[in-house]
């Protein structure tokens, strides 16, 4: 009978298909804009953050982020970070300990090394923008 043998060969070659098919496409992952954001409760905002992180978002700066909204920076891995000539990131401490130490944790040395650059966290913003952000995150 040669309808089984055809039958297997369409089947392997549609089998073969399909696994090029799938190799050849890529799924874009989500991207977040983040822009005007003036924070919030630092908790919330790492647990915001780590959920997102575990989906693979990829993250657009497009304007202010800034207070809670920086701990975005501990979870989201810096090639997954793109800043807008209008992107500004405002740090300073938190109104709790715990939240400047969560913030803390996730300024990695070279940002932690510009904050102290330019005074340390204190109650008062410093705020990183153009040409600064251009050193630590690629151009969207």
């Amino acid at each position: 009978m040669p309808y089984p043998k055809i039958a297997a060969t369409v089947l392997g070659a549609l089998a073969v298909a399909v696994v090029f098919c799938a190799g050849c496409s890529k799924a874009t992952a989500e991207t977040i804009d983040v822009y005007d954001d003036h924070g919030g409760s630092v908790v919330a905002y790492d647990q915001r953050w780590a959920g997102l992180a575990r989906r693979g978002v990829n993250v657009r700066i497009i304007g202010p982020c800034q207070s809670a909204c920086t701990v975005l920076l501990r979870h989201i891995p810096r090639s997954r970070i793109c800043v807008t000539p209008a992107a500004s990131f405002g740090f300073h401490l938190a109104k709790r300990q715990r939240g400047t130490d969560i913030l803390r944790a996730g300024y990695a040395p070279d940002i932690m090394g510009w904050i102290n650059r330019h005074g340390g966290l204190t109650p008062d913003f410093i705020w990183m923008s153009a040409p600064d952000t251009y050193r630590f995150f690629r151009k969207c």
